[in-house]
C-alpha cells in the first residue's frame, strides 16, 4: 500500500488502486436455487495483475472466495458523486458482477466503483450490482483526491420571469376587424 501525505495536498494521488472483490457463496433454502451469492468485501492493495479466483474460506457449506487482479479507478469528473458517497450515512464500494446463466453459477465481480451516478447506471442496465463497506484505505485515497480536485459548485435557484411585464415580440398580430388573430381556413 502506498502511503500519502495529506499536507497541502500538492503530491501526486494515484488515480487506480489494485483491489481484489471478496464474494460468498451459502446454501439456499429456495426450491428453485441450490445457491446464493453476495460480495460481502473489498480488499485495498492487492497487488495481483491475474485475474484470480481463489477459495479462502469454507465453512458448513458456507464458501468465500477471493477475485483479484481488479483496478478501481477515479475520474475527476466524477468528485461528487464521489463526495456525496463519502458524505452518506453508510459510504461504501460497489460492485457490479456478470450474472451467470445457470443460477447456481457465480457471478464474477468485473468492475467496483465509488460513484454512485456510474452505479446507477449499471443498475439500469440490470447488471448485478453489490454494495459493500469502504475499506479505510480506499476511503482515505478517496478523500484526498476529493480534496485535490473538487470544486464544490454553490446550486442558486433560479428565479421565475415575470412574463405579463415584458414586451412580447412574437405576439400575435391583431387583423383588422378582427378579434381572433388567428386566420380560419
Amino acid at each position: 500500500m502506498q502511503t500519502m501525505k495529506l499536507e497541502g495536498f500538492e503530491q501526486n494521488l494515484p488515480d487506480e488502486m489494485s483491489i481484489s472483490v471478496i464474494m460468498e457463496k451459502i446454501p439456499s433454502q429456495h426450491k428453485w436455487v441450490n445457491f446464493t451469492y453476495k460480495a460481502i468485501g473489498v480488499i485495498a492493495g492487492e497487488a495481483s495483475e491475474d485475474n484470480e479466483v481463489k477459495k479462502i474460506h469454507e465453512d458448513n457449506g458456507h464458501e468465500q472466495f477471493l477475485f483479484s487482479g481488479l483496478k478501481l479507478k477515479l475520474f475527476e469528473d466524477e468528485c461528487e458523486s464521489y463526495y456525496h458517497n463519502l458524505m452518506s450515512p453508510k459510504p461504501g464500494c460497489f460492485v457490479v458482477a456478470d450474472e451467470m446463466d445457470d443460477p447456481d453459477k457465480m457471478p464474477v465481480p468485473y468492475l467496483v466503483s465509488l460513484s454512485f451516478d456510474e452505479v446507477h447506471a449499471y443498475l439500469e442496465g440490470d447488471e448485478h450490482v453489490y454494495a459493500v463497506e469502504i475499506p479505510p484505505e480506499l476511503y482515505k485515497w478517496t478523500e484526498a483526491f476529493i480534496l485535490s480536485h473538487y470544486v464544490a459548485i454553490k446550486k442558486t435557484k433560479r428565479k421565475l420571469k415575470n412574463w405579463k411585464a415584458q414586451p412580447q415580440e412574437n405576439s400575435p398580430v391583431q387583423l383588422k376587424g378582427s378579434s381572433n388573430s388567428r386566420s380560419h381556413y
